[in-house]
């Protein structure tokens, strides 16, 4: 019963030193490092996509089960490497993506393969590997929907996300 009742006293000492006041916000660094206005952080994502709103990055296509560069990709290539290098501050994001067909494991790999054959064809033509991620999608992130050549050609492809 004693233990009790000195918990219960600990318990009401403790509530009552409680503060009702909100901490105060903490400003993070942005992504040079340097801090901005605050925007809770969420900032630099949305400065990035507006900074290069007006860039002409384009998207590539692959046939089917295939990570190899056709020649229509590698002219699309040797234009984003253009924008590229005329914009030393523009890193780019190239994300693998791949139709419904095969299993999620299977597309996972073969979006990776078709965004790193991208990338290493942009290093070849002069962009540094620094400035260049690679993600794979897989089949989650469909271009248009549907079941059928056409649909699946369209889901076949790297876009190139400014980051």
């Amino acid at each position: 019963m004693v233990i009790r009742i000195l918990a219960l006293v600990v318990l009401v000492g403790a509530l009552g030193c409680r503060t009702t006041e909100p901490p105060a916000a903490v400003e993070e660094p942005s992504s040079s490092g340097e801090f901005g206005p605050e925007d809770g952080g969420l900032g630099d994502r949305d400065t990035t996509a507006n900074r290069w709103a007006d860039i002409d990055l384009r998207s590539i296509y692959f046939d089917f089960d295939d990570s190899s560069l056709k020649p229509e990709a590698r002219q699309v290539l040797r234009h984003n490497a253009d924008v590229l290098l005329a914009n030393p501050d523009l890193s780019v994001q190239i994300e693998g993506n791949c139709d419904e067909r095969g299993s999620d494991e299977y597309n996972l790999a073969l979006g990776m393969r078709r965004a790193e054959a991208a990338m290493r064809y942009l290093q070849d033509l002069g962009v540094d590997a620094s400035r260049l991620d690679t993600l794979s999608y897989g089949e989650e992130n469909p271009q248009v929907s549907g079941s059928g050549e056409a649909a699946w050609a369209r889901n076949r492809r790297d876009d190139f996300q400014p980051r």
